[in-house]
């Protein structure tokens, strides 16, 4: 395991904030967002569909560009994008703001028309992802894939989903609450443990 990270503020962090040292705004991100539970869907389409932009990336690169995908892909309102275009594939494509992927593009855009889909049928995102919720102790620290990834994977696979797999949805899984995967010793740690206590699981 590897030793936690001090910053200048002598506050201990997740090993992986040392990835970027002084780095106000990804110090920002691991405090106040990594693990925080999320309910609201435009968020949640937001952090699926940047993971799978960051696959064979750091997240790092994501997050600085995340302003960027914002503007390029409506504010990651799901139902804006599905009515995407190949004209929209072909600005994008030329949009350094962001990865310009046709492959990964391609996949953001049938994932808003697959999430459109799903709501339909489900009432929100939210109420849908949440149900994949697993134990804390069915979730060992550190994992890159688990049972509850695992299984959140083949079904929204199923649902035609692209850029999925089961290591993306635990990292999904990791930033958007469902599990606390903060070091322990971490000073968030204990921050997300009462918010994921107060936080009430959507069911629609």
């Amino acid at each position: 395991m590897k030793p936690l990270y001090l910053p200048a503020d002598g506050q201990p962090r997740c090993p992986w904030c040392s990835a970027a040292p002084g780095d106000a705004e990804y110090l920002r991100y691991h405090d106040e967002e990594w693990g925080f539970p999320v309910a609201d869907d435009f968020r949640l389409f937001e952090k699926l569909s940047l993971e799978g932009f960051q696959s064979g990336l750091s997240w790092r690169t994501i997050l600085n560009k995340r302003p960027a995908f914002r503007k390029a892909f409506a504010g990651f309102d799901f139902n804006k994008v599905a009515r995407f275009k190949e004209s929209h594939v072909e600005q994008l494509l030329q949009d350094a703001g962001i990865v310009r992927h046709r492959g990964k593009i391609e996949a953001a855009i049938n994932n808003a028309q697959r999430c459109v889909e799903l709501v339909a049928e489900t009432g929100s995102l939210a109420a849908y992802i949440w149900r994949f919720e697993a134990e804390p102790l069915d979730v060992p620290l550190y994992a890159t894939e688990t049972d509850a990834s695992r299984a959140l994977s083949k079904d929204l696979k199923k649902r035609g989903w692209k850029f999925v797999g089961p290591t993306t949805m635990h990292a999904f899984m990791q930033s958007m609450g469902m599990l606390n995967d903060h070091s322990k010793g971490c000073v968030t740690r204990d921050e997300v443990a009462k918010a994921l206590k107060k936080f009430k699981r959507p069911t629609r």
